[in-house]
């Protein structure tokens, strides 16, 4: 299964050292700091997967009496 997670790339400069740091809209909790731009975007893969896996788990367990009354899912259809 394939999961498309954009990330969002920041430069910080503090006391004059500079590092990186990826988080992600998609992905709740994902954040990884590194000090060049590959680190943080190889730390957040690894972290989306661990992510994703308690993801999976949670909704594994989820019980028809958690549903709120209303809600909305897309349906996609091949037509």
């Amino acid at each position: 299964m394939q999961t498309l997670i954009r990330l969002k790339i920041e430069r910080f400069i503090e006391q004059d050292q500079e590092y990186f740091v990826a988080t992600s809209d998609d992905l709740q909790g994902l954040v990884a700091e590194g000090k060049t731009v590959q680190e943080p975007i190889q730390i957040a893969e690894d972290v989306a997967k661990v992510l994703l896996e308690l993801e999976k788990e949670k909704n594994h367990n989820f019980h028809l009496q958690d549903l709120p009354s209303q809600f909305e899912y897309p349906l996609i259809m091949k037509v």
